[in-house]
């Protein structure tokens, strides 16, 4: 049984990403793809960081072209994340390529947490993140991150971020002491989101994790004005009093074209440690109610679970601490999922256009 370029074309459309559920040809994964004889050598390229997905993709494909009739297959399968468009009439920020809102209507749901897991397990598949705490009054990254001292400042105007577990981070935590509340009216809390923002020498991101304080106040609408906005995703309980919070966040955004990336509910059940019995102390199924009325995705669903508290409390949150755990897998899925709709969304293509100069002559 002889193989062909036409046959492993029709063995890669049959094949079906599991992270995607799209196959490698019309998503234009598959690439280089040449035939000599019986042996076959292509390139799996995707377009979201998937360290942990590479080894089942290369095996998948491989497989399957065997099957096809290849003799040998030479595979290369990596992750390539690009700049994707943001909101209209905002421009890109130099070294972010991709920025991601963490955001919610209500305080107390576990929003801090749910951003620096998320930008832990992008990371852990490859990425290069970084994390911005916009919570001017209530700071948690630095506490979460366990990252102590204070921002290099090389050139005395822009800061250097600090990093932490492999995340450079910026937050006001880092620049007041941790008992001084910030006494500040709207327009100095938003000067200071968008200095920390711009002035931050951020190094090659492919995502910035924005971890944004409740509400849709000032800094929301500062963040939907001026700056660059890939996605958001909303972070909810399933009590009803947290979901009209969320609602409202959701809706705020919609209005201004940023996209919803998807809904993330935590303290979604509690497992006894005893008897293992699972209660749903603060209702079930209010974020995958409100998924279906908004025509969003539910991204995933979080335990109410004090092993989560704790590690972030600590410093090392659940994704570093207990990475093959099965809440660091929920946050790996979580994340993955972002990643794929972020490279499923339309591309940036300012660089591709070069700038008009108009001159006297």
């Amino acid at each position: 049984m002889s193989v062909s370029e036409s046959s492993v074309q029709d063995a890669l459309r049959k094949l079906v990403d599991p992270n995607t559920g799209k196959d490698y040809v019309s998503t234009r994964s598959a690439r280089n793809i040449k035939v000599s004889g019986d042996d076959v050598s292509l390139d799996i390229e995707l377009g979201y960081p998937g360290k942990s997905q590479h080894e089942p993709i290369r095996r998948q494909v491989t497989q399957a072209l065997k099957q096809a009739g290849a003799a040998a297959v030479a595979l290369k399968v990596s992750s390539k994340v690009v700049p994707h468009a943001v909101q209209r009439g905002v421009k890109l920020i130099p070294g972010i390529k991709n920025i991601i809102a963490v955001a919610s209507g209500k305080g107390g749901v576990g929003k801090s947490t749910t951003a620096v897991n998320l930008a832990l397990a992008l990371s852990a598949e490859g990425a290069s993140v970084g994390v911005l705490d916009a919570d001017i009054y209530g700071p948690s990254q630095p506490m979460m991150l366990g990252i102590a001292g204070r921002p290099e400042s090389k050139d005395g105007k822009s800061l250097e971020p600090m990093e932490g577990h492999g995340l450079q981070a910026i937050s006001i935590g880092f620049l007041i002491d941790t008992d001084t509340p910030m006494v500040w009216r709207g327009p100095m809390v938003t000067q200071a989101l968008e200095q920390l923002l711009k002035d931050t020498r951020w190094r090659e991101l492919d995502y910035l994790v924005v971890d944004l304080p409740p509400g849709t106040g000032d800094i929301q609408l500062t963040l939907a004005q001026k700056v660059p906005v890939t996605g958001v995703v909303i972070v909810t309980t399933p009590q009803d009093i947290a979901l009209i919070d969320a609602k409202k966040g959701f809706k705020m955004f919609e209005k201004v074209g940023i996209p919803i990336l998807g809904v993330v509910e935590n303290m979604s059940f509690h497992v006894c440690p005893k008897c293992g019995h699972q209660s749903h102390i603060f209702g079930s199924g209010g974020a995958e109610r409100m998924s279906l009325e908004y025509g969003t995705e539910l991204l995933g669903q979080l335990p109410l679970d004090e092993a989560i508290r704790s590690q972030a409390d600590s410093g090392k949150p659940t994704v570093v601490s207990d990475p093959d755990g099965p809440v660091a897998e929920i946050y790996r899925r979580i994340a993955r999922r972002c990643a794929v709709k972020i490279a499923e969304s339309q591309r940036d293509m300012t660089s591709k256009f070069p700038n008009i100069v108009v001159q006297n002559t």
